[in-house]
């Protein structure tokens, strides 16, 4: 996957959200009109070109991060631990509280592997809106434990040797309606796109999805996939002959 050449560091090219922006942020309605009206001047939002790392192991946590439009991947890339790909983050996913919650430096690299809107909050007003919002601690509790259900689950899909359950786990994975709200029914995201995240080739992963279409799980359409039921999808091998 090709490298961002760009010249200027993400953070220097961050400008303010836009009203279209800022409706797509989940937890932005959850707050009062005077939270709002002090949180939103201070949401940044910037576009990450393909490769373009939004964080990197070791560097601080500054921002709380969240995708507006586009595809980042979760991975511990350049450690030095074996190379393992944690989560693709779509639209509506916003990701890093942990990291924020224990002020620590990032344990894992989050890269565009697609031209991506992201929105940061900083680290300081998030803090200031768990001391001061119950509707933001909220969201904020029932990320952490969808959080925890993901990773657990991802845990499984790593012990999984079949192909079409690994893939059809992962996008069942994309597709929770509670960690990444923007994305609905239509997921943007190209075959070898899924092969980054699922850790297979694009001929496999096609073989894969037309699997999938074949059991009316998933439509193949153009620039993306279209989840046709999601409970069956989570449980795959329970309809597989």
């Amino acid at each position: 996957m090709p490298a961002s050449n760009h010249a200027q560091p993400l953070r220097q090219r961050a400008r303010a959200a836009t009203p279209q922006e800022l409706t797509a942020i989940p937890w932005l309605s959850l707050l009062t009109p005077a939270q709002r009206e002090v949180v939103a001047p201070q949401l940044q939002v910037a576009e990450a070109e393909v490769g373009e790392r939004v964080c990197r192991i070791g560097r601080p946590a500054t921002f709380w991060f969240g995708v507006i439009d586009g595809l980042l991947k979760m991975s511990n890339a350049e450690s030095s631990a074996q190379a393992v790909t944690f989560t693709g983050v779509p639209p509506g996913g916003w990701f890093g509280e942990g990291t924020l919650l224990k002020r620590e430096t990032y344990r894992y690299n989050i890269q565009a592997l697609r031209p991506s809107v992201v929105a940061g909050l900083p680290v300081e007003a998030f803090h200031e809106l768990l001391e001061s919002s119950i509707a933001f601690n909220r969201f904020m509790l029932n990320q952490l434990n969808e959080r925890l259900g993901q990773f657990i689950a991802a845990r499984e899909i790593d012990c999984m040797f079949d192909p079409d359950l690994r893939v059809a786990r992962n996008l069942a994975a994309l597709f929770h309606p509670q960690l990444y709200p923007g994305v609905g029914s239509l997921l943007r995201i190209t075959q070898q796109e899924l092969g980054y995240l699922v850790g297979l080739s694009r001929q496999r992963v096609n073989q894969a999805l037309n699997h999938l279409a074949m059991h009316r799980l998933i439509r193949i359409e153009y620039g993306g996939l279209r989840v046709l039921n999601l409970p069956a999808l989570r449980c795959f091998e329970q309809v597989k002959p």
